[in-house]
């Protein structure tokens, strides 16, 4: 019940803060939205069926350049549309690197998305022609629902229809996942995680369910990709570096994946964290290692485990 109500009490914080805030904190929100979505699916993977991916930021470059290739290269400004693209292409990509990645564990699951990410961003990097390079590409303005919201200069469109429209697809993305990892499948992937070669001996398919959630992890990291890339108007190479990875994990440990919003709320903690920090120093990179061996070594279970210490038995 408590839960619940302060679920709600921030779902109504969120929804209200373009008109609490100023635009500089509202436009900072955008950010969260992507990274929530992508880290839902991020925690499919380790938090319920056990894999930690190095090379999740590949799903995330992909629906970025996926936004610019779709609104600079061939006109598309639907960004429905663009979503749905991306959609398509994190399953033609998940699907041969799902199939091969799956075949490992632990460490060697881990190497292998790190090595597919890091060929992914020397793609973007070497093939000026096709990606921009170091410079990247341009995303230009999409419309929503059919509607340019061509009134409203980029502040306003951004603090405004897009802030709600991305917010409606986290809240959606997280239903859906929510759907997902109460299901039978969610139950397999948790027996999974709890010990796969019993599981097999009952009768459950594990590597058909870990790469099942690899597929859903990869569109789950696409649409957040595509949803990150629009603020900004720019997808860039680096969305696909090893440290980006390192990025989503570092929030997914902060939030604490044995919780399903623990994701979520490691996104906003993040942000806003990194934020600050910046403001106060170039080495904010030196601060937040030591915040994530603190958390790592006394906060095991991130900070939703210090929220609800029953957090282990919800995942």
């Amino acid at each position: 019940m408590i839960a619940r109500l302060v679920l709600g009490l921030a779902l109504l914080a969120v929804l209200a803060a373009p008109n609490l805030v100023g635009p500089y904190y509202t436009i900072l929100m955008l950010p969260f939205f992507g990274y929530g979505i992508a880290l839902l699916g991020l925690n499919l993977l380790l938090g319920y069926t056990g894999l930690l991916s190095f090379g999740h930021a590949l799903f995330v470059a992909l629906g970025a350049y996926t936004a610019a290739y779709m609104t600079s290269v061939f006109g598309v400004l639907h960004l429905e549309a663009i979503l749905l693209v991306s959609v398509a292409l994190a399953l033609v990509v998940a699907i041969p690197v799902g199939l091969l990645c799956v075949r490992y564990v632990k460490i060697y699951f881990g190497m292998l998305t790190l090595a597919f990410g890091m060929l992914f961003y020397s793609f973007l990097y070497k093939f000026y022609h096709l990606t921009g390079g170091d410079e990247g590409m341009r995303v230009l303005r999409p419309t929503l629902l059919g509607n340019a919201f061509t009134a409203l200069d980029k502040t306003e469109f951004l603090t405004g229809p897009y802030y709600y429209y991305a917010l409606a697809l986290l809240v959606l993305a997280g239903l859906a996942m929510w759907r997902i990892v109460r299901s039978p499948f969610g139950l397999y992937l948790r027996s999974i995680r709890e010990n796969p070669d019993k599981a097999e001996y009952l009768g459950v398919g594990v590597r058909s369910y870990r790469f099942y959630a690899f597929l859903i992890a990869g569109v789950f990291g696409a649409i957040g990709g595509t949803l990150l890339a629009v603020p900004t108007g720019l997808a860039d190479p680096l969305l696909a570096y090893w440290t980006h990875s390192g990025n989503l994990v570092f929030m997914l440990i902060l939030g604490g994946f044995a919780n399903f919003f623990g994701p979520i709320l490691g996104a906003f903690v993040f942000i806003f964290l990194q934020d600050q920090v910046m403001s106060l120093t170039e080495y904010w990179r030196f601060i937040f290692g030591g915040i994530l061996a603190i958390v790592v070594i006394f906060f095991p279970r991130g900070l939703m485990g210090l929220l609800d210490p029953r957090s282990r038995a919800q995942a």
